[in-house]
């Protein structure tokens, strides 16, 4: 059984290959236009969504789809559509805590596992100078929320509160412990 990671994003990709897992690519064409509801079973049928189109062509593999949202004030905080729109996300965030959820959910023959995971993020109050020169980089404009944590955007963040894991877009430890059930494990271990 292959473990394919149903999934476009290098973040989620860099993180199967930093713990260990050998895995394939096989990206979802799953139609993400679903109603917006409570965020965790949104973000959940949303990465299930993703993992039942690749387990439709690969149904003997063991296949993980995953989404992330960034949510505030009752409502989703996408990636930036421009720079004016990452300079009001980031002053939204500015000095707030907000709530960033992943669905994570892994099929196999047999095997269906659906869950998400939270994790409050609390930004520093951010200068006008500050978000122009972030938004320079370039860094904010592929990531909801319109900064990466694991990235230059960690020097605005004050505290995280949860699986750091998560806020990158894929709850490691939960997904280990799912597919240990399977009896996937990283090389190694």
């Amino acid at each position: 059984m292959d473990l394919i990671l149903a999934s476009q994003s290098p973040r989620r990709r860099e993180l199967f290959e930093l713990i260990g897992l050998p895995f394939t690519t096989l990206v979802s064409e799953a139609d993400e236009d679903i109603p917006l509801e409570e965020p965790g079973a949104y973000v959940e049928k949303l990465a299930l969504r993703k993992a039942e189109a690749v387990f439709a062509q690969r149904p003997a593999d063991c296949v993980v789809g995953a989404d992330t949202i960034v949510w505030l004030d009752g409502g989703i905080i996408g990636k930036p559509r421009d720079e004016a729109d990452a300079y009001r996300i980031l002053r939204t965030l500015s000095g707030r805590t907000h709530m960033v959820y992943t669905g994570l959910a892994v099929l196999a023959p047999g095997s269906r596992e659906v869950l998400h995971d939270i994790t409050k993020v609390t930004f520093a109050p951010l200068s006008d100078e500050e978000i122009r020169a972030y938004i320079k980089t370039g860094d904010p404009m592929d990531k909801a929320g319109a900064y990466g944590v694991q990235g230059k955007g960690a020097i605005f963040v004050e505290r995280v509160e949860g699986c750091y894991f998560t806020v990158i877009g894929l709850p490691v430890p939960r997904l280990y412990r799912a597919l240990a059930k399977l009896g996937i494990r990283p090389v190694g271990m």
